[in-house]
């Protein structure tokens, strides 16, 4: 089994949720991300999805777009995101990575040789923002061949027959943006997000995570009792943001922050 599955058949036997945090690799610099990384599964993190810088983000908000303008102003690269990685696995092999991004750092790179990459280094899945299941056919079975899971995203305008599609399509687990909008969205309705993941487990068996507008213990909480994970980025990336030039600061915030979750959550 994957990592990824093994973590959510752990935590399902455990009767916990995942906690799934998202920092954007290199922000505020490079050499913060490995000790972030560790300081969110010290937190109490589950599964990390690590953002690949780009300078066009389209499915975020603001936040997240000055947090990639922040990590390419220190050049970061998509085999470095990939080096952060494996330094990671040098001191922890058990904790799912996640890279999340878009296509064309991966496009440019070539899909066999990004797949291999991110397989030595121990990336255990893939979230490619713009890469729809009609336009994945090349890119699934390479990314099958060599473990990695291929994590799409539903939306709550996704009809049921989409949704059947998509889910046949992936791996490892979906994603429910739980809102119409972008990353930093705030306005989350957990009634009608329960009521969306009532209907896509009539056409999955795969864990289902949601994400967009988590902000703090209590949101986490109320999305752990429906959803199989809980993700939460934007307000991650905003304690980065205001102690851009104090990244001490940023990891205890962000420390705090995943702590207070998972308490939440295990409640």
């Amino acid at each position: 089994m994957s990592r990824i599955k093994d973590c959510f058949t752990a935590l399902e036997a455990a009767g916990r949720k995942a906690l799934i945090p998202y920092i954007t690799a290199g922000d505020p610099a490079p050499d913060v991300t490995l000790p972030l990384m560790h300081d969110l599964v010290a937190a109490g993190a589950d599964i990390i999805e690590l953002g690949i810088p780009f300078s066009d983000p389209m499915a975020d908000g603001p936040v997240i777009q000055l947090a990639m303008e922040r990590a390419l102003a220190h050049h970061v690269s998509l085999e470095q995101v990939l080096d952060m990685v494996r330094r990671f696995r040098e001191d922890d092999d058990k904790t799912p990575v996640v890279l999340m991004g878009y296509l064309n750092p991966v496009e440019r790179m070539g899909y066999a040789a990004f797949a291999a990459a991110a397989a030595d280094a121990g990336v255990d899945g893939i979230l490619t923002v713009d890469l729809p299941p009609e336009e994945a056919q090349d890119v699934l079975p390479v990314f099958k061949a060599l473990g990695l899971d291929s994590i799409f995203l539903l939306s709550p305008t996704t009809t049921k027959e989409r949704a059947r599609l998509i889910c046949e399509q992936a791996s490892g687990y979906v994603y429910y943006v739980s809102l119409k909008g972008v990353t930093g969205s705030s306005a989350l309705n957990v009634t009608e997000v329960a009521n969306r993941l009532d209907m896509l487990r009539t056409v999955t068996d795969l864990p289902i995570g949601v994400g967009f507008g988590i902000r703090d213990g209590e949101s986490a909480a109320a999305v752990a009792k429906v959803a199989d994970g809980v993700v939460v980025g934007s307000v991650l990336v905003n304690q980065i943001a205001d102690h851009a030039d104090e990244p001490e600061q940023a990891r205890k915030g962000i420390a705090a922050i995943i702590s207070s979750m998972r308490s939440a959550m295990d409640q």
